[in-house]
């Protein structure tokens, strides 16, 4: 079986069950999951490392069969076709949902081949690598059934398949020739508790309602969704998306399901993003609440809730960036020098060192997210409140300081007028909440800090010669994150200063609609190389035109940033020169920005009348 050595970053599809997550090329080779987990040790990762990173594919036996990949609308069931002289057929992959859905103890990748034309031969090649291709494994292979011991003893992957498989090397190899209306599945078990014996393989029937299980469950998870707007597909994708990288046991989102993926090719911008970002996710509540989602909105709140209560950070502060999706602050960074990482990308980062950074933003961020529950005073009560008023007081003594900002530079701490906004929002919402909820606050001492925060933008974070807000108070760097600027609120998105600023960002970081999210020519950021234009930053632009009264410019960008799509409407973290996907893959923050340029783009259509 033929295929490429690294295929292009967003040439897959994702498939989960809300607790892990994996992909599949459009060759249909799965080349990256992690399991139990979404920040488990990987079981498949040969888009890390070609050769030891460990795959499991099932293709057409033909010479240079075209293939063509879908979802089935509105769910997270993929499909892979490939067209052959002699045939059609088709690898249906999901994770089963609903009734169908595996014990906690269990994760099930079902793949469905089937032929709707001729005859075509299947190929199965299932290579796993464990922990990170670091650890060898046992192998038995009896009939249709093959078994994969870890190396921890209770441990193990069965992979139930078609009638013919052989052990080859370490993996094992299968086939199935089938004709027209023909089928038959391998279903890979993850296997956790050690008193769980061998699941019993899955009959045609079971393999049916699995698949209408899982079907329907995406359907009637997303008929909660208000949405009817222009964009709808697109819309909707990005929602399941959002979804799919939700840890359902927490409600804690991870910003990718990948991690190591370069933001350049050959570069070293390589990051582990399967974790919770407090920024990422908490701007998240406001867009899910829009669409209707508000059980998934209320989930994070309370996950947040539990981090600001909990405390116990490894930097001492209230708050850290980011966390495991159980709430684990721990994230220590290694490198697996052992990975070549994607087409000789290295290194290959396991954990995060940023975790460790002060990034003061994140307060507003969480404050913004908190000041969105449907009904806050039943979700926080007085403990809540406390923990809340706590938080401010603190940072009402601990704001004016540099940090590492939003983009989690490694050059040096800075005065971020980023940071110093989110911290103006996080005392202007406690403010109002303290007056809204009639509870106890040192309202004066936060009116005060906003205040001085205020001043301090205005006259510090303000450059005269470049006519704009700038990225930190020692320069005149302009910054894509400030597009949130009339998003918070702190300047309206006709005041003369923001018009100005929105020129200045569309001449000094927009190429053909897509932004930059800073030149690190101006601004080292302790990184060697460049990276491509930021997809989040992009369609921040598209809602700052929008509200800005530029609606075709907004429209017209916006339209051009949705051809950068994948082949089934996911985006990576950057776009690169040609329109390649770069960085970890699908990225959340991605998916999150385009729903809200898509509200904010139509609320503003409607408003001016417009179709």
């Amino acid at each position: 079986m033929r295929r490429r050595r690294y295929p292009p970053i967003g040439d897959h599809g994702l498939i989960g069950d809300l607790r892990t997550a994996a992909l599949v090329s459009s060759e249909g080779v799965l080349d990256w999951f992690c399991a139990p987990r979404f920040d488990s040790p990987s079981l498949f990762a040969s888009l890390l490392d070609h050769d030891r990173g460990g795959h499991f594919a099932i293709a057409a036996e033909a010479r240079d069969p075209v293939t063509r990949q879908l979802y089935l609308a509105d769910t997270a069931v993929l499909v892979t076709r490939f067209m052959t002289g002699e045939g059609v057929g088709e690898v249906v992959d999901f994770m089963p949902l609903g009734e169908a859905e595996a014990p906690d103890d269990r994760h099930r990748i079902i793949r469905i081949m089937r032929v709707t034309r001729g005859t075509v031969r299947f190929r199965i090649d299932c290579r796993p690598a464990f922990d990170y291709g670091r650890a060898g494994h046992r192998l038995a292979v009896e009939a249709d059934t093959a078994r994969f011991g870890g190396p921890e003893v209770s441990a193990f992957l069965q992979l139930s398949g078609p009638a013919r498989m052989w052990q080859d090397g370490t993996g094992v190899q299968g086939e199935a020739e089938l004709g027209q209306g023909g089928l038959a599945a391998a279903v890979l078990t993850v296997c956790h508790d050690p008193a769980a014996g061998p699941p019993e393989p899955m009959t045609e029937a079971e393999l049916r309602r699995a698949f209408r299980s899982t079907y329907d469950h995406w359907h009637r998870w997303l008929s909660r969704s208000r949405y009817r707007g222009r964009w709808q597909q697109m819309v909707n994708r990005s929602a399941i998306t959002l979804k799919l990288m939700t840890y359902a046991p927490t409600g804690a989102p991870v910003a990718a399901v990948t991690m190591g993926l370069p933001e350049r090719i050959g570069g070293e911008r390589n990051w582990d993003y399967r974790y919770t970002w407090v920024r990422d996710a908490s701007l998240s509540v406001k867009a899910l609440l829009d669409l209707g989602l508000e059980d998934e909105a209320e989930a994070f709140r309370r996950w947040l809730g539990a981090r600001v209560h909990k405390g116990g950070t490894v930097t001492g502060e209230p708050l850290q960036i980011m966390y495991r999706v159980d709430g684990d602050p721990s994230l220590e960074e290694q490198v697996l020098g052992h990975l070549e990482g994607y087409r000789g990308s290295a290194p290959v980062r396991l954990g995060n060192g940023a975790a460790g950074q002060l990034q003061l933003d994140i307060y507003g961020e969480a404050v913004f997210a908190l000041s969105h529950a449907a009904d806050l005073a039943q979700l926080a009560g007085y403990d809540g409140w406390r923990n809340l008023s706590d938080l401010l007081d603190w940072l009402a003594r601990s704001w004016d300081r540099p940090d590492e900002g939003i983009w989690e530079t490694r050059g040096g701490r800075r005065d971020f007028t980023y940071s110093r906004l989110m911290c103006w929002s996080a005392f202007d919402r406690g403010i109002r909440l303290a007056a809204e909820l009639a509870r106890p606050a040192d309202v004066a001492a936060w009116t005060a800090a906003r205040d001085a925060v205020f001043h301090q933008i205005m006259e510090r974070g303000w450059s005269e010669r470049r006519g704009a807000f700038v990225q930190h108070f020692d320069g005149e760097v302009l910054d894509a994150a400030l597009l949130l600027m009339p998003t918070v609120g702190f300047v309206s998105p006709k005041d003369r200063r923001w018009l100005s600023t929105l020129d200045a960002i569309e001449a000094g970081l927009v190429s053909d609609s897509l932004v930059h999210r800073y030149d690190p020519q101006e601004s080292p950021d302790g990184l060697s190389g460049d990276e491509g234009t930021f997809s989040l930053c992009t369609f921040l632009y598209v809602g700052a035109l929008a509200r800005a009264g530029r609606l075709q410019a907004a429209r017209y960008a916006f339209d051009k940033m949705l051809t950068y799509a994948n082949h089934v409407g996911l985006f990576a973290e950057e776009i690169g020169p040609t329109g390649e996907q770069l960085g970890n893959f699908p990225q959340a923050f991605t998916h999150l920005a385009l729903i809200a340029a898509a509200l904010s783009l139509d609320e503003e259509l409607d408003r001016a009348g417009r179709a």
